[in-house]
């Protein structure tokens, strides 16, 4: 049987409050159009001025006005919620971790994901280090639904196959971003297209898309992979909804006429 599931696109600011009413917005808008399950990009409630703001934001795990509205949301619309990133506290008191969380229709956090590998690149002006204000988490995470088995991840995970491979064959990878426009141009779409077609599942991206307040650039282009890897659904910049139907079939259609997952040796 067939599932429809949202990838939400957005361009988040410095304030939580807007970002929150913009999430109900477009979670209600995907719930209207069939949406079983909406997925959020990274840091969907807050892009601070500069790296260090979200120290300030950092919830506890389990409680916080965050967390709150994303429980209230899943159980008012019926929905399961994957809430791309928050920041949650860490052990180290000049850190953060960047963490997924995961809603049940119930509205009661059944999975969490905090993110392994720690993003880094410079070039020109263009500079960004993760590991300044980032913990990094040390396992990989897991949810059954009723509908899908989904593999978290977030953001520069995608550039790490081997994360994907311990999964041990999910039908749905979810990959919650906000890459930057020069490495998104790049790479966004041929890395996510390769991650479904070596894992022969569907691919989930909600990305932020656009120019934020302080001053960055994000690239957008949340999408809807098949198992074969074409691109099912795609919105390149601003707010929106992007959405699909999963289907249990096409992943065993796809599996049995390419059993490459039965040939892997190592």
């Amino acid at each position: 049987m067939t599932v429809r599931i949202a990838a939400l696109q957005m361009v988040s600011s410095c304030s939580v409050d807007e970002n929150i009413n913009e999430f109900i917005r477009l979670a209600q808008l995907a719930a209207a159009d069939g949406a079983s399950m909406v997925a959020l990009p990274e840091y969907f409630c807050f892009m601070g001025m500069k790296e260090t703001d979200k120290l300030q934001l950092a919830e506890e795990p389990g409680r916080g006005r965050i967390q709150d509205s994303l429980a209230n949301i899943a159980s008012r619309l019926g929905l399961w919620v994957f809430a791309g990133s928050i920041p949650l506290k860490s052990p180290d008191p000049h850190k953060v971790l960047n963490t997924q969380l995961v809603f049940n229709p119930e509205g009661q956090q059944v999975c969490r994901y905090d993110k392994i590998h720690l993003f880094s690149f410079t070039r020109g002006s263009e500079s960004y280090d993760e590991s300044r204000s980032i913990s990094p988490g040390r396992s990989v995470a897991i949810v059954d639904t009723p509908f899908a088995k989904v593999g978290l991840s977030i953001c520069y995970d995608l550039r790490f196959p081997e994360l994907y491979r311990k999964m041990g064959g999910v039908d749905l990878i979810l990959v919650p971003s906000a890459f930057t426009y020069t490495t998104g141009q790049a790479h966004w779409e041929v890395l996510l297209r390769a991650r479904a077609i070596e894992n022969q599942c569907y691919v989930l991206a909600p990305a932020q898309g656009g120019r934020h307040a302080n001053g960055r650039r994000t690239w957008g282009h949340s999408m809807l992979i098949d198992p074969w890897g074409e691109v099912m659904s795609v919105l390149a910049e601003n707010p929106g909804v992007v959405i699909g139907d999963i289907d249990p079939q096409r992943i065993k259609e796809v599996r049995e006429s390419l059993p490459a997952l039965k040939h892997r040796v190592f």
